[in-house]
């Protein structure tokens, strides 16, 4: 009896999970259509191009400098030239050195903005999770789950895309499961009196 009872107990997650819905969604779909993604694609293309600009700035510096240095080697004394080599090679080593710092300045930058995109789409998934009961919502990207059972997986990207107001919702939105109860038990039929 102990051992029926102990396997009851430890297949009764078994069946609960079975029995829940879940949603899936391409995360990286859905983050692409919200205006803030590209809100903040373009400011860190802008910041980007700044970067870049100022790379550019240097690198030319850099080679105006060396031009004169090739130039004017042969009339240079010793002491000279060696000061010039020494400036060559500084503002090589601060082109190399911003090149890398404005690497780290970018993801950084690219961390911080979609971030705020990824809190605001998790906090949609969150609450259509919570509002339709699933018991979890997958992320369908690079192939992660290849199979998905078409009777406990449910679609749920139109229904986050609603929460974003991305999409209007349809006037006939699905309706949310309703918690499981008790089945009140059906009446009896009274038997009927004859009169007569």
């Amino acid at each position: 009896m102990k051992r029926f009872f102990f396997l009851l107990i430890s297949l009764l997650p078994l069946t609960v999970f079975a029995q829940a819905q879940f949603g899936y969604l391409s995360y990286q779909t859905v983050m692409k259509e919200m205006p803030e993604y590209a809100q903040a694609q373009q400011q860190i293309a802008t910041l980007r191009a700044k970067y870049d600009a100022e790379a550019v700035r240097g690198e030319e510096e850099f080679q105006k400098k060396f031009v004169e240095f090739m130039q004017g080697q042969k009339d240079f004394p010793q002491s000279i030239m060696q000061k010039r080599q020494a400036e060559l090679q500084t503002l090589m080593n601060g082109g190399v050195d911003f090149r890398v710092k404005a690497q780290e300045l970018l993801a950084q930058a690219e961390k911080e903005a979609m971030g705020e995109v990824q809190k605001k789409l998790n906090r949609a998934i969150l609450e259509v999770g919570v509002a339709y009961g699933y018991g979890f919502i997958l992320n369908i990207d690079d192939n992660a789950c290849p199979y998905i059972n078409p009777v406990a997986g449910v679609d749920v990207s139109d229904l986050v895309r609603i929460k974003l107001g991305l999409i209007e919702a349809p006037a006939t939105q699905p309706q949310a499961p309703a918690p499981a109860a008790d089945p009140a038990p059906a009446e009896q039929p009274q038997p009927q009196q004859n009169a007569g």
